[in-house]
């Protein structure tokens, strides 16, 4: 089997495992601490990689920039506002269907920003993949008081959604060529001229340097920082950015069946229907079509 078609499923393997790593982490330490020190440890096994793979950097000086003006927006602007927001008090439920503004996003900033061109099955997959969404976790959603959950906290996690949706179409259009070793690598330097200042301000940086803690950070890092990110990069450059995002619609079910494996939360009917309504969704939107996307040239 080609990469090109495990691709899509490693990656939602690998990124719905970011919610339970999450969760491990604020154990030992705070969310953007844990962050800070995640993106550091990728940066360097990044370099590494390149550097004995003899990996060629970008030759111009802007494409040293929009690679890290791309991290700055996927890992740093939105990875931060939404550990930080969970942190705050929203559930991961709640941040679960926000997840799911995301591909509606994109497939509407694609048509304006990239030009591609969504037939209506794929708009009516990015529709019914938010549904199913909806379906799976807005009853536990409910469930809560919505009155401890803070409002600006929500708002932060919402403007996370914006922050990936904006450095998805940016690096289709402007991160387009080049190593993407050498691309992630400057990412993550983007994600730390954001994240660094954001730990130093709203944190005490607080860490148990622990056995959990680097077990932890370890699958952060290689199975998500270097693994899943690479996986998306690829999914990006090599097909069209709406298709690409509409994978994240098989995120949040997917983690509450693996935290209810490692964490023994309550697996629900409406989380297996939801499931599957997401997956018709997102067969609409990746299945082949006729209609081929219009690439608006700069």
């Amino acid at each position: 089997m080609t990469l090109a078609r495990l691709a899509p499923v490693l990656f939602v393997l690998l990124w719905s495992t970011g919610w339970i790593s999450a969760k491990y982490a604020t154990f030992f330490a705070e969310p953007l601490t844990f962050l800070v020190v995640r993106y550091g440890t990728a940066v360097v096994l990044f370099y590494i990689v390149c550097r004995l793979g003899g990996v060629s950097w970008p030759k111009q000086r802007s494409g040293w920039l929009h690679a890290i003006i791309s991290g700055m927006f996927l890992h740093g602007l939105y990875l931060g506002m939404v550990w930080w927001a969970i942190g705050q008090g929203v559930p991961a439920a709640l941040s679960g269907i926000i997840a799911g503004l995301q591909p509606l996003m994109t497939g509407v900033a694609a048509a304006y920003f990239v030009g591609e061109k969504l037939n209506a099955g794929q708009r009516v997959g990015l529709v019914i993949g938010f549904l199913g969404v909806a379906i799976a976790v807005l009853p536990k959603m409910l469930a809560i008081d919505s009155a401890s959950i803070p409002a600006y906290a929500v708002a932060v996690n919402v403007l996370a959604m914006v922050c990936v949706t904006a450095g998805t179409i940016y690096q289709k259009r402007l991160v387009k060529d080049g190593d993407l070793r050498a691309v992630a690598t400057l990412q993550y330097v983007g994600a730390l001229i954001v994240t660094v200042p954001a730990a130093l301000a709203l944190e005490d940086l607080r860490v148990d340097w622990s056995l959990g803690f680097f077990a932890t950070l370890a699958w952060s890092v290689i199975g998500i920082s270097m693994g899943a990110i690479a996986l998306l990069l690829y999914l990006i450059r090599r097909g069209d950015v709406s298709k690409a995002a509409s994978l994240i619609y098989l995120v949040p079910p997917l983690a509450a069946l693996e935290a209810a494996i490692a964490f023994g939360e309550e697996l629900t009917v409406p989380m297996v229907i939801g499931t599957c309504v997401v997956m018709v969704g997102v067969y609409l939107i990746n299945r082949k079509s006729k209609a081929q996307p219009i690439i608006l040239k700069d």
